[in-house]
């Protein structure tokens, strides 16, 4: 079997990789001196000219950028490239402040999709698969990049895009899709979707690639199950260029970071102090071969922990851990900080299914505190005494978890809205 799609990159040497991070760093920063005014002003605000950047040991000389600066630099300000150079915008699907719009030059677009190849190869994809993407098009980077990805592995590709899920479910069935990419809590309902059908048997998938929201060990284990695949994770932003930034090999075991094109980074969220390899901070990318939208230094708000234990599948860049959460979407409640990741987790230790929201809310001065978790139909089907016993029993044990009591209400099977994007999980109703 194939395991590579790029083995002179993915398992060049340490040396090699910092040889080709030190040269493609020190060319990106004057690219960005020279053509990104706003990325310019910070450099000489800190005191700093090209000269000043000599290799990877000097990045932590660098200004951050934050989701901020795209907003304030919006359309055009942080352009490495004229716009006639350029092919393609992809954006965030954000809900405040303007929208971040990404920019791609032909090449971009084609190093991008090498990455997302990488990634199908990584999960023992080939020219023989047929590749099932799930994700939305459009604007959002998802189905764009894992498309083209799979192109260039030559996997018959089935553009599918979100929803419809009949249509879904017939394709899958009669083109025999083997590799199935989307988000998890997609996966979650066409698992659930198949079992009603009763079509489990006439499905050919070995592998799936999830990604775009926070999922657990727990949830990952319940995929694998109700699909009879191995589920794999994938990294990426639409700021940095979309999914394929890191991915999982078959050890799934951390996903592995394309570092011929990112350097990654852990810092302290509150200090931007850089940290040591091991600890858990925030990471931060810096782009080093992108064209139309170099970004340097860009804060994900993701908290994850980077390692280069060396792996058994043979690559030899550093993996991330999966994010542990967001240090900007973090829960602080009652003045204890949550995270939607530890209440799935103590939710799928108990057998409940993944489909549950956070409700949050402020009333006379104080948080309110709820989670809905929605019921199966055997959980349903028990006494009233029993499913409140179940309520007391999930109360403790997110109690143990968290430190902080959260109201609990089991609710009937399909109450709560599936998704076929990204699983909205947390309500904040406070006006904080």
């Amino acid at each position: 079997m194939k395991r590579y799609y790029q083995p002179e990159i993915e398992t060049a040497s340490r040396q090699q990789i910092l040889d080709w991070q030190n040269e493609r760093l020190v060319k990106q920063v004057q690219n960005v001196w020279d053509n990104v005014p706003y990325y310019r002003k910070k450099m000489e605000e800190k005191g700093l000219t090209p000269a000043d950047i000599t290799g990877v040991a000097d990045l932590h000389k660098l200004p951050f950028l934050t989701k901020d600066d795209l907003r304030e630099a919006y359309p055009y300000g942080l352009m490495g490239k004229p716009l006639k150079d350029c092919v393609r915008i992809q954006s965030t699907s954000g809900t405040t402040g303007k929208r971040v719009v990404a920019f791609y030059t032909q090449k971009d677009i084609d190093l991008w999709e090498d990455c997302c190849a990488r990634a199908i190869v990584a999960v023992g994809g080939n020219e023989d698969d047929v590749c099932q993407v799930c994700y939305g098009y459009g604007l959002f980077t998802g189905g764009p990049g894992l498309n083209g990805g799979s192109h260039k592995v030559g996997c018959l590709t089935l553009p599918m895009s979100s929803g419809n899920t009949d249509r879904q479910l017939q394709f899958m069935v009669d083109l025999e899709a083997t590799i199935i990419c989307c988000t998890p809590s997609y996966a979650a309902y066409l698992a659930e979707s198949i079992r009603e059908r009763g079509i489990r048997d006439q499905i050919k998938l070995k592998a799936g690639i999830f990604g775009a929201e926070a999922w657990s060990e727990e949830m990952r284990r319940d995929i694998e199950k109700s699909l009879g695949i191995k589920a794999y994770d994938i990294y990426g932003l639409t700021e940095i260029s979309g999914p394929g930034v890191a991915f999982e090999c078959e050890a799934q075991g951390g996903m592995h970071i394309n570092e011929d094109h990112f350097i990654a980074e852990i810092i302290d969220p509150d200090t931007g102090e850089v940290l040591p390899e091991g600890s858990k901070g925030e990471l931060v990318f810096t782009c080093i071969t992108k064209e139309a939208f170099p970004l340097l230094r860009y804060r994900t708000k993701d908290i994850c922990v980077l390692t280069r234990e060396p792996c058994p599948c043979g690559r030899t860049h550093v993996k991330m851990s999966k994010p542990m959460g967001r240090s900007d979407d973090m829960l602080i409640i009652k003045g204890v900080n949550v995270f939607p990741s530890q209440i799935e987790q103590v939710l799928m230790e108990q057998g409940y299914p993944a489909n549950y929201q956070i409700i949050v809310d402020r009333v006379n001065n104080a948080d309110t505190f709820e989670v809905q978790v929605e019921m199966t139909p055997e959980i349903f089907s028990d006494s009233l005494s029993k499913i409140s016993e179940m309520e007391k029993s999930l109360v403790a044990a997110l109690h143990s978890m968290l430190g902080i009591y959260a109201k609990v209400k089991l609710v009937a099977p399909k109450t709560i809205a599936r998704s076929e994007g990204k699983a909205v999980r947390v309500i904040d109703k406070r006006k904080i």
